[in-house]
């Protein structure tokens, strides 16, 4: 089980795991490490929502160290920057769509390009199936209303464990 974990493609994709019922509720979000089967290998600190995807990266896995290397990395696009910060020849983030200038009025990807993002989303869709599975364990979708410090990161730790046991 966990000899496999050095040759699975690792995908980091965010946990927006929304508490909210009405307007204007805190949300958190965590960083999700997975592979392609679905297993949840690292679960992220808590952060509050208004928190940028690849701060919250930077925090958990510092540029210094060669975390990516030798390693398929998928992300998304809230980690613009991971190609030029992190060592690693796999890292892939799909394609942004150029802005709009007096240049290009209509900007658009090129063939190739949206080739490339729906293959990358076709894989990446196997990571959000994965987080689904944790959110169904209703105390991470529902209004959290527990003060206590650091319950967050134990209630999405045992949602991961808990999906991880369903899967064996």
């Amino acid at each position: 089980m966990l000899q496999s974990v050095h040759t699975a493609v690792l995908l980091m994709m965010k946990n927006s795991v929304i508490c909210t019922v009405e307007k204007k509720r805190h949300t958190v979000k965590n960083t999700i490490v997975s592979t392609l089967s679905k297993w949840i290998l690292f679960v992220g600190g808590t952060f509050s929502g208004h928190h940028h995807d690849y701060t919250m990266l930077k925090n958990e896995f510092g540029p210094e160290h060669p975390w990516f290397e030798g390693m398929n990395v998928l992300v998304d696009l809230g980690y613009q920057g991971i190609q030029k910060d992190y060592a690693g020849e796999r890292i892939e983030i799909p394609h942004k769509k150029p802005r709009k200038s007096n240049k290009n009025s209509e900007p658009e990807l090129t063939a190739e390009q949206k080739a490339d993002n729906y293959a990358l989303s076709s894989v990446r869709i196997l990571i959000e199936n994965a987080i689904s599975g944790i959110k169904r364990f209703n105390i991470l979708v529902h209004a959290f209303r527990n003060r206590k410090t650091g319950m967050e990161d134990d209630a999405i730790a045992l949602g991961a464990g808990l999906w991880n046991f369903l899967l064996a």
